[in-house]
């Protein structure tokens, strides 16, 4: 069965415009559902779901700095993973702490993004590097054309396999040459592609994970990745595959390690019993990235004291539809910190 998480569950129900695909097929596909060109703006009725990669969406990412704005990329996906569009800025709130912000900037226009890729090629891959192989053309599939990509790939160490590059075609060659043996030193090449993300040209900005189990060979600990995965402003994404009996702690662990990594960036992990899905779920991800929406508030001038403040972004769908919808956003950003007066 394939799962996965959400960073927030509505509520409420919403019922769709378009016909449902059946939970199976949906499951590992998304090139089956209708969408509605988003030509001008969207009125309330014509909410439908995405998997069009012609539609586009704004360049924009959480930002840890004391700019005039802080830009929070938000997804709206239903229980099949697809993405919604047609959302106006009325259907959303968004709130740092306790307090509602003002949307200053609302918009749902594609733009490039910068990708870190990464691979696990230890022991444990050797039967399902071909299905990650596989992943990785589908997910590249869905890129836009300006996107720009690196990859690490990682057994006993991290290793820059590619560096960026807006050939996604060089991507998939070199990982042909990958192959698996060793350990999993998962946590050290998440911290490299942090890292290497200061190199990255746009300020949208992701990390997608491919493995198999839970990190037994790295340097960093769990605290110090999550540490500069708060500060940066990258959106995780993680697919994980694991077999029904683990033998390992690390391994049993590898799940929730991915989950809660990628639930603080506003991304999604999706944890799979059978690698096969691998491609399916990995294109998902490849539209979901090109259909978000971004909205933009003004921080409050107390909030510039170099602190973490938390993010909620709330959602108020039009009261006619009724399907459980689901919203994927970074839960908050570090301040910077404001220049003593003199």
């Amino acid at each position: 069965m394939l799962q996965f998480s959400r960073s927030a569950l509505l509520p409420g129900t919403l019922s769709l415009l378009v016909a449902l695909i059946p939970p199976a097929i949906a499951q590992v596909s998304v090139e089956d559902v209708h969408v509605a060109p988003r030509e001008k703006p969207i009125a309330m009725a014509s909410l439908s779901y995405a998997s069009d990669p012609a539609l586009r969406l704004v360049e924009g990412s959480l930002i840890r700095s004391r700019a005039e704005l802080v830009m929070v990329p938000v997804t709206i996906t239903d229980d099949y993973h697809r993405p919604v569009v047609g959302l106006d800025q009325e259907n959303f709130q968004l709130f740092e702490g306790k307090k509602a912000q003002e949307i200053k900037n609302f918009s749902s226009e594609d733009a490039p993004v910068s990708v870190g890729i990464l691979v696990d090629t230890s022991g444990s891959m050797a039967n399902k590097l071909d299905r990650a192989r596989e992943a990785v053309a589908q997910f590249c599939d869905q890129a836009n054309p300006q996107d720009e990509f690196f990859m690490i790939t990682f057994a006993d160490t991290p290793r820059l396999m590619t560096d960026f590059t807006n050939r996604p075609e060089k991507i998939e060659n070199d990982l042909l040459t990958a192959r698996s043996k060793g350990q999993t030193a998962l946590l050290d090449a998440i911290y490299l592609a942090i890292q290497k993300m200061q190199d990255a040209r746009y300020s949208r900005k992701s990390l997608l994970i491919f493995s198999d189990g839970g990190d037994n060979h790295s340097r960093y600990s769990e605290h110090n990745v999550k540490a500069a995965i708060r500060e940066s402003d990258v959106t995780v994404y993680a697919v994980g595959t694991y077999e029904h009996w683990v033998s390992t702690q690390e391994e049993m662990l590898g799940p929730e390690l991915l989950e809660s990594i990628a639930d603080t960036t506003g991304g999604q992990a999706f944890t799979l019993t059978n690698a096969n899905d691998m491609p399916a779920v990995s294109r998902a991800i490849g539209v979901q990235l090109r259909h978000q929406y971004l909205l933009a508030y003004v921080p409050p001038p107390a909030s510039h004291d170099g602190k973490w403040h938390k993010i909620n972004v709330k959602l108020h769908p039009p009261k006619a539809l009724h399907l459980f919808l689901h919203v994927n956003a970074r839960t908050g950003y570090y301040a910077s910190q404001s220049e003593p007066e003199r």
